[in-house]
C-alpha cells in the first residue's frame, strides 16, 4: 500500500442525509490517497443508489461480503452505535483495517473485546475522535505545550447542543434517547468534548459528576409520537487533571438560543478560548468551525489568533463544516497505513474514553468523587 490508493468500503453509506454521505464520502473524495470502492446499506435499492452516487464499483446489503471483498483495504463503519461491534468484528475477521465512528461501542466491555480482536488481527484501527484534528485545537495544543499560557491553572467548558430544542427530535435520532444504545449526550457530546479537553491539557485524574434528564419525553418530528428519554441530557463535571489544573464543565442538549461550545483555558501568563462558530456550532466541538482567541495582557481583551496554514493539511474541497475534521483524520490515517505509524486515535484511546465515561456514571450514581487511572 506504499503508492496505490487505499480502497475503502463504507458500511452505512446511505445516499440520503446520513453522516457517511455528509462527511466521510466528501472527505475521502477530496483526498488523493483514497478511493471508495464499495458501499453497504440495509436495502439493495439504497446500496445500488449509493454506489452510483459515490462512484463505488460494488454495492452490498451484507456487510460481511463488503469486508471480505478483495478490493477493500479499509472498512469505515458509520452506522448506529448498537451495530458497531458486529460490523467491526466482521472487518477484523476479514483482516481489514477499520475506521469506526465514535462512540466505539455501547459499553466498555464491548470496547475491550474489540481492542483485543483488533490487536489479534494485527491491523490498523481508528476511532472517529476528529475534534483533535480541528486546526484551532491543533494550534492551541502547540501553544500550550510551548508555554504560551505559562502554567495552566484551569479550564472551563460550556458545550450546548441544539439537539431536541423545542422538545422535538427527528426520527433518525430518536434511538439516542434510550440509554442502552450508548449514543446520548454523555457518550457523543461528552465523549468528543472531553477527549478534546484531554488532548489539549492532559489526563483527568479525579472527578465529581452529575447527570440528569431534564427533558423526560420528546416528540418525534415526523410522526408526532411521544417517546420517553432515559439517556441524560445534562452533564455537570468538576475534575482535576494530572497536572493539578482544575476543570469545570457543563454539557447539555436542547439549547434554544445560541447552542455553542466554548472552552476557556486560564494560565499564569495568559488565557486561550476555543469557540465554535458558523452553522456547525450547535452540533459540537467535533463538527463546527472553531475560532481561537487569546490574551496575555493584564486586563486586556480577547483577540482573535490567526490559525497558521500548516494546521490544515487537506485540499480546499474538504473545507466544508462537517467534512474538514474528518478529512484531516483520514489524511493522517493514510500516512499511518503507508508507514506503519500510529498517530491517529485507535481503539485503545476509544476504550480509555469509555472508561472515563464509566467513572462519570459512577460518580453521578453514587454521589462520590472518583479517581480515574484510564
Amino acid at each position: 500500500m506504499a503508492s496505490e490508493k487505499i480502497r475503502v468500503g463504507i458500511i452505512g453509506a446511505s445516499p440520503g442525509r446520513g453522516w457517511a454521505a455528509r462527511a466521510h464520502v466528501p472527505a475521502l473524495t477530496a483526498l488523493a490517497d483514497y478511493e471508495i470502492t464499495a458501499v453497504a446499506t440495509s436495502r439493495a435499492e439504497s446500496a445500488e443508489a449509493a454506489a452510483r452516487q459515490f462512484g463505488a464499483a460494488h454495492a452490498f446489503t451484507d456487510p460481511r461480503q463488503l469486508a471480505g471483498h478483495p478490493e477493500v483495504d479499509l472498512v469505515a463503519v458509520t452506522v448506529k452505535v448498537p451495530a458497531h461491534v458486529e460490523l467491526v468484528q466482521a472487518a477484523l475477521e476479514a483482516g481489514k483495517h477499520v475506521y469506526c465512528e465514535w462512540p466505539l461501542t455501547r459499553t466498555t466491555e464491548e470496547a475491550e473485546a474489540l481492542l483485543k480482536s483488533a490487536e489479534h488481527a494485527g491491523v490498523h484501527h481508528a476511532v472517529g475522535l476528529q475534534a483533535r484534528y480541528a486546526p484551532a485545537i491543533g494550534f492551541a495544543r502547540d501553544l500550550i505545550a510551548d508555554g504560551w499560557l505559562g502554567r495552566v491553572n484551569s479550564a472551563t467548558v460550556y458545550a450546548a447542543r441544539g439537539k431536541s430544542a423545542g422538545e422535538q427530535i427527528p426520527a433518525w435520532s430518536a434511538y439516542t434517547l434510550d440509554r442502552a444504545n450508548g449514543a446520548g449526550l454523555l457518550e457523543v457530546a461528552g465523549g468528543h468534548t472531553l477527549d478534546a479537553l484531554e488532548y489539549l491539557l492532559g489526563d483527568i485524574a479525579d472527578l465529581s459528576a452529575g447527570l440528569s434528564v431534564q427533558h423526560p419525553t420528546r416528540r418525534v418530528a415526523e410522526t408526532g409520537e411521544v417517546v420517553g428519554a432515559t439517556s441524560p441530557d445534562h452533564l455537570l463535571l468538576n475534575a482535576s487533571l494530572t497536572s493539578g489544573a482544575v476543570v469545570s464543565a457543563h454539557i447539555h442538549d436542547a439549547k434554544i438560543t445560541e447552542a455553542r461550545t466554548r472552552l476557556e483555558i486560564a494560565g499564569t501568563e495568559g488565557d486561550l478560548a476555543i469557540v465554535s462558530t458558523g452553522p456547525g456550532g450547535p452540533a459540537g466541538v467535533q463538527i463546527g468551525e472553531l475560532r481561537l482567541l487569546g490574551n496575555r495582557a493584564r486586563d486586556g481583551a480577547w483577540q482573535e489568533i490567526p490559525l497558521p496554514d500548516r494546521y490544515r493539511w487537506v485540499p480546499e474541497s474538504a473545507a466544508a463544516t462537517e467534512v474538514l475534521n474528518v478529512a484531516q483524520l483520514y489524511a493522517r490515517l493514510a500516512g499511518d497505513l503507508r508507514t506503519g505509524g500510529r498517530s491517529t486515535p485507535g481503539f485503545g484511546e476509544g476504550l480509555r474514553l469509555h472508561r472515563l465515561l464509566d467513572a462519570i456514571r459512577r460518580s453521578a450514581g453514587t454521589g462520590t468523587r472518583q479517581t480515574f487511572h484510564g
